[in-house]
């Protein structure tokens, strides 16, 4: 298998199996305490059992529109994202890490923006990597450049969104470092929603695939702080679960292994 063939972005994000690192980055998100209080605040994926499911669909839809939609097609769909930031402000109820309680806190902040950027495209690349290909120093490095348009397009700043891998992994040691990464209450309350929803007795399977994926994958220190136990057991499963979706991916055909706009995409130039 190679990326080739296309620009490295519609790649990665045309694989299904990608999606398999978007719980890990929305629980990476949620442990900074300002998204937390927004997305507690603000998000409807708690309000019913099928919250989640809607919040996804339209979250895909939003994504593969930006991924290989026509520029209006992309406007719309970054128009949407930045309306429903617009309403989500307040401030925090409780102190959090090095926040007071008060704090105010906004989706339209660059700073958070950016930690919201920098998650998902770390997230999607460890899942691209380790369930379906390797992919190259030069790769992820483009992988960050041809994304960094979406996140300014939304609100963050030029100069300090990541184009290269080395510099999205400085940028996120910096951030762990900084101590503003911290795992409070509507954190876990937000992970125990994205883990366990409602409805997930019915998808028992799948959601067993999902939490130990998430939840191994998640950086020590994030684990811990979110009171996950993580064993030698854990730890041999999660390589069970990984050589078992890489096995699959291998085997499965395009219409299945790729969304339909990934596969009618024409190559880059």
């Amino acid at each position: 298998m190679t990326f080739s063939s296309v620009s490295i972005s519609a790649r990665v994000n045309g694989e299904r199996l990608a999606l398999s690192g978007w719980c890990r980055a929305i629980l990476l998100q949620v442990a900074q305490p300002l998204v937390a209080a927004g997305v507690a605040a603000h998000s409807p994926f708690r309000g019913s059992a099928l919250a989640p499911v809607h919040r996804l669909r339209s979250t895909v839809r939003a994504m593969l529109a930006i991924s290989f939609g026509t520029p209006e097609a992309q406007d719309r769909a970054l128009e949407g994202i930045r309306t429903i930031h617009r309403r989500v402000h307040g401030h925090l109820g409780q102190p959090v890490g090095p926040y007071a309680a008060g704090t105010p806190y906004s989706a339209e902040d660059p700073a958070l923006l950016l930690w919201v950027h920098a998650t998902l495209l770390e997230s999607v690349v460890l899942a691209v990597e380790r369930l379906v290909v390797p992919l190259t120093p030069l790769e992820k490095d483009a992988y960050c450049a041809e994304s960094a348009w979406t996140a300014v397009a939304l609100g963050a700043q030029d100069a300090d969104v990541p184009r290269t891998w080395s510099a999205l992994t400085a940028y996120m040691r910096g951030e762990y470092a900084s101590g503003r990464i911290a795992v409070g209450d509507e954190a876990k309350a937000l992970a125990d929603a994205v883990l366990g929803p409602p409805m997930g007795r019915l998808a028992w399977p799948a959601l067993w695939v999902n939490r130990t994926l998430t939840i191994g994958l998640l950086p020590p220190d994030i684990r811990r702080q979110y009171g996950y136990r993580w064993t030698a057991g854990d730890a041999r499963r999660l390589e069970h679960v990984i050589g078992a979706l890489r096995l699959s991916r291998s085997v499965l055909p395009r219409a299945i292994a790729l969304w339909p706009e990934a596969r009618r995409a024409p190559p880059s130039r």
